[in-house]
């Protein structure tokens, strides 16, 4: 290899021993920031830093952890890959590596179409991070390990998690389902699920450290058990999540509602630290075109779970993932999904059109849609739904409620004087700043005077605010990488407070 080629040794010579410092940069579904967690932990582990918030780039390692789903993922990946090409090549060291599930599917491809990355891992083996690092810098060659089936669960890594307060658990991966719109079984695999005594001994080390909310996390989060034929092995899991002490909300995503069962409904209502929240994707509201994508339910069927959700659970916010333009949908197809709409009354909706994913049945089938009748099916879809979220918002106008003060919800926190959280139904609430100290992760009590399409405000005097171990945590943890920044290297940015966790949205139809 020749010394012009950017991908080199690793030691970075502009100074003695500086720590190497690593960006990973995330797209997709929650299981990919999960999965990244990971990766940031890894990194750590072998004695990276991380970079600076804004270096852009500018990192010794950067880590892409790809998503398939979407038709234009590789324009956008190699986009990406392209602009780091010049910065890479003037910079000896640097290293580019390319995970997930864009680098599962496409393998080799990657490193052809762009030889300066140095290392390709797939869903699987996500572990060899660091390993293979070392190898591409010692062999000076490009490294493309990919795993078929899972090395080592996700949850057994070490961790970077990105918020002191909430944290996700993963409790199963890969899905036995055969959507013919979804890549995702194709390249996480067959669904693998957690033994039950590993969930609860990471959740309970959670809570030990300051967490107050953890989300449940799968691919079909709700099969949980399908391992060992236990139809009601997830009840039973949230229903022990409720023993665990300090625990103060629990969330999962995404349940499917092929696996949706009663039990899970009583364990929903009465765990008392199981949120009033439930997002389900629906996906259509056309029987003919839920046969078409495969899922083994319709209309009737979900509306059917929603009425007994609400009745066991009459504050619940539902929310749901949907699909316009799917390959046949006719007019009458889009007026059924506007129908289960407009019945359901979703709290909120991530709505996507439709976007063939290469490898999928439904990537060949006849009678795509045109693009302009999608987006006009799109844009009516939106206007409905945002005239459904606001109706359902104005109702929680007078209504009192906890909220946990969220860190960086807010965009506009800092000019209004307010701070932001979310109520135990997953809404998002801005509230004015009491005069006492309020921490992330802390509790705040606040009555709802108005209401938007996305969210909620609390104009009036914050009623309580009850201080908390995960805000402790968060003040902890702060103050640790402040510390950090401050001490490693004199004249460096410092490292800013943590990302927030992103809101919960549809598992594999999120890009």
């Amino acid at each position: 290899m020749s010394s012009s080629d950017p991908r080199t040794s690793a030691v970075d010579d502009r100074s003695p021993n500086p720590p190497k410092t690593y960006e990973v940069r995330t797209y997709g579904c929650q299981m990919n920031v999960h999965d990244s967690e990971r990766l940031s932990g890894l990194l750590e582990g072998a004695g990276y830093v991380r970079a600076p918030e804004g270096s852009d780039g500018d990192a010794d390692v950067v880590v892409f952890n790809t998503c398939a789903v979407r038709e234009n993922a590789d324009n956008r990946l190699y986009g990406n890959l392209g602009r780091l090409a010049p910065r890479k090549a003037s910079r000896p060291g640097m290293q580019i590596a390319v995970g997930g599930c864009l680098a599962q599917k496409d393998r080799d491809t990657i490193v052809k179409k762009a030889p300066w990355v140095d290392v390709v891992f797939g869903t699987h083996n996500i572990g060899k991070l660091p390993v293979l690092l070392e190898r591409a810098r010692v062999q000076e060659e490009a490294q493309v390990e990919i795993a078929e089936s899972l090395e080592a669960f996700p949850s057994t890594l070490p961790t970077r998690r990105e918020s002191a307060y909430a944290a996700w658990v993963s409790i199963s991966v890969g899905c036995n389902n055969t959507c013919t719109f979804c890549i995702v079984p194709a390249l996480r695999g067959k669904e693998k699920d957690r033994r039950t005594g590993d969930i609860l001994a990471e959740i309970e080390a959670l809570v030990g450290e300051g967490v107050s909310e953890i989300t449940l996390l799968g691919q079909n989060v709700n099969a949980y058990g399908s391992d060992i034929g236990d139809r009601e092995a997830f009840s039973k899991l949230l229903r022990a999540c409720g023993q665990i002490e300090g625990l103060e909300r629990v969330r999962f995503t995404s349940p499917h509602p092929r696996d949706f069962t009663d039990d899970v409904i009583a364990a929903m209502a009465e765990t008392p630290n199981v949120m009033p929240q439930l997002h389900m994707p629906m996906q259509s509201g056309s029987d003919t075109v839920l046969k078409a994508m495969r899922r083994s339910y319709r209309q009737e069927r979900f509306l059917g779970i929603i009425d007994k959700v609400r009745a066991a659970i009459p504050h619940a916010a539902i929310t749901t993932d949907i699909i316009v333009g799917f390959p046949g949908e006719t007019e009458e197809d889009f007026e059924q999904t506007m129908h289960a709409v407009r019945e359901a009354r979703f709290s909120q909706a991530f709505t996507f059109q439709y976007s063939k994913r290469p490898g999928t049945p439904a990537a060949t089938m006849e009678n795509q849609i045109p693009k302009e009748v999608v987006q006009a099916r799109y844009e009516r879809l939106v206007a409905l739904q945002e005239e459904i979220s606001w109706e359902e918002n104005k109702k929680q106008v007078g209504r009192t409620l906890e909220l946990m003060v969220a860190e960086g919800e807010g965009r506009k926190d800092g000019a209004t004087h307010r701070l932001s959280g979310r109520a135990p139904d997953n809404r998002l609430v801005h509230f004015t700043k009491p005069d006492e100290e309020v921490r992330p992760g802390d509790v705040v009590t606040v009555e709802i005077t108005y209401a938007a399409p996305h969210h909620l405000l609390a104009e009036g005097a914050v009623l309580s605010v009850r201080r908390t171990r995960a805000g402790d945590a968060w003040e902890k943890r702060t103050q640790e990488v402040q510390d950090k920044a401050q001490g490693v290297l004199l004249g460096l940015p410092k490292v800013g407070v943590p990302e927030p966790l992103p809101a919960v949205t549809g598992g594999c139809a999120v890009d």
